[in-house]
């Protein structure tokens, strides 16, 4: 697979100066998107995420500092570089200490801009070139779901002890798995336990190993899955439900890097990565008692959340269609599609259940389908939910409603006419609503045909 461009979002007002800046980055063999303002600017990364942003400070409008801030508060790992023809050593040191990449001074020294992009690349991200296999399965549009790639690959790279929050049904295992692809560790297993499935009696043995005769049952000595990890990643699922006293040996094996079987005196060194996930708020069990605060940060070293299916509702159609063509091969039905009003439903409903509850509801309707467009009313009885329908544009709270808009633009892929209908808006009010957010459809519309 060919290694994917680095993208640049370069932010400038004046049309001259960032027409020459896109010209020395690109002739550089960036990817680059230019764009005259910062609200422009947060609609590019709301269609797209870059790897690095490049914007000028002083601009109308939004100026450079309001757009990292606005930057920041969604993809905190993202590096952004500031130019200004104004730049005093009081403000470089502020913007710095804010957590902005570089500060440079115009006329900028091409070269040493260059060089910054590339620094800013080389010290924020993994290193890459090995194309997208290593998020094979996980199938997305959603900046925020990006954003979370982006800091799963980067601490891919190190071997911190990784926790991974979300709901049930949101795809822990898949991101678990895709930080083992992209690390040193690739090459070598990957272990997943679920430690809620199993009783607290055999867990012990299952994690550490047994040695025969250790308990009724022990018939021959029996290697662990810390041993059937080595120099891999050990996955523990639903970490969160560990009974107490093994979270205690689990303390000791992971500070002392060492396990021992149970029925034995020895201990085993181990060389394992690991990888833990929860849909439970570890800070409510530390408080009650059922979780040690000890073990807590052991494994919380760096925390991912991954975002459920409802805050990134641009996934559904993708994350269907997947599915729908899936499972359209197994049921030997390759002209299966969804309906408009179908995949329409879809969009709306909740989803309490993430991912997994939308393939349920995909094979529910794949199966039960007596013609090859599923109808609603098929959708609509897998979920099992008549009323479940977007909140109307009119009772959103101010604060959500650009989100909202992004997200039926990314839906449409920019089509205002069936975007003011999913909205419950004519065409005259869905415009004035756009203006209002500094939205552009046609950027919508560019970022669809790209992806076909």
């Amino acid at each position: 697979m060919s290694q994917e461009p680095t993208r640049v979002l370069l932010v400038d007002d004046d049309k001259d100066l960032l027409q020459l800046i896109a010209m020395r980055l690109s002739a550089a063999g960036y990817a680059v998107t230019a764009v005259e303002s910062g609200e422009a600017a947060l609609t590019s990364l709301a269609v797209s995420r870059p790897h690095v942003v490049v914007t000028d400070l002083r601009m109308q409008g939004m100026d450079g500092m309001r757009l990292f801030d606005a930057i920041h508060r969604q993809a905190p790992s993202l590096p952004v570089i500031i130019l200004t023809a104004h730049g005093t050593i009081p403000e470089a040191v502020a913007a710095t200490r804010r957590g902005v990449f570089g500060f440079l001074t115009k006329p900028f020294d091409s070269k040493l801009l260059l060089e910054t992009v590339s620094d800013a690349l080389r010290l924020s991200s993994a290193p890459r070139g090995e194309g997208e296999d290593w998020r094979s399965g996980i199938i997305t549009r959603s900046s925020a779901m990006e954003d979370l790639l982006a800091q799963a690959q980067r601490v891919a790279a190190s071997d911190a002890s990784v926790c991974i929050f979300g709901a049930s049904g949101t795809g822990k295992e898949l991101l678990a798995r895709a930080i083992h692809r992209s690390s040193r560790r690739a090459r070598k297993p990957f272990v997943a336990v679920n430690c809620g499935a199993i009783p607290e009696g055999l867990l012990e043995s299952e994690l550490f190993g047994h040695r025969k005769g250790s308990f009724t049952g022990a018939t021959q000595d029996r290697q662990g899955l810390f041993q059937a990890a080595q120099g891999g990643t050990l996955f523990l699922d639903e970490v969160g439900d560990m009974p107490l006293a093994l979270q205690v040996k689990l303390l000791r094996a992971l500070e002392d890097r060492v396990v021992r079987p149970v029925g034995s005196n020895e201990t085993i060194p181990i060389d394992v990565r690991i990888i833990s996930a929860t849909h439970r708020r570890l800070e409510e069990r530390i408080a009650s008692g059922e979780f040690r605060e000890d073990l807590y940060y052991r494994l919380n070293v760096v925390k991912l959340t991954v975002p459920a299916l409802a805050e990134r509702r641009e996934d559904v159609p993708l994350l269907a269609r997947h599915f729908l063509e899936r499972l359209a091969q197994r049921y030997g039905r390759p002209r299966l599609a969804f309906s408009r009003e179908a995949l329409e439903l879809l969009v709306s409903a909740p989803w309490p259940g993430n991912v997994r509850q939308l393939l349920n509801v995909v094979e529910q309707s794949v199966a039960l389908s007596a013609t090859e467009v599923i109808p609603a009313s098929l959708v609509s009885q897998a979920l099992d939910a008549g009323d479940s329908v977007l909140t109307p544009l009119d009772e959103a709270r101010r604060a959500f409603e650009r989100d909202y808009l992004i997200r039926i633009l990314k839906i449409t892929a920019g089509n205002v006419t069936h975007a003011a209908r999913l909205a419950g808006r004519n065409r005259t009010e869905f415009y004035r609503l756009l203006e209002r957010h500094a939205l552009e459809p046609a950027v919508f519309k560019r970022s669809a045909n790209a992806e076909v």
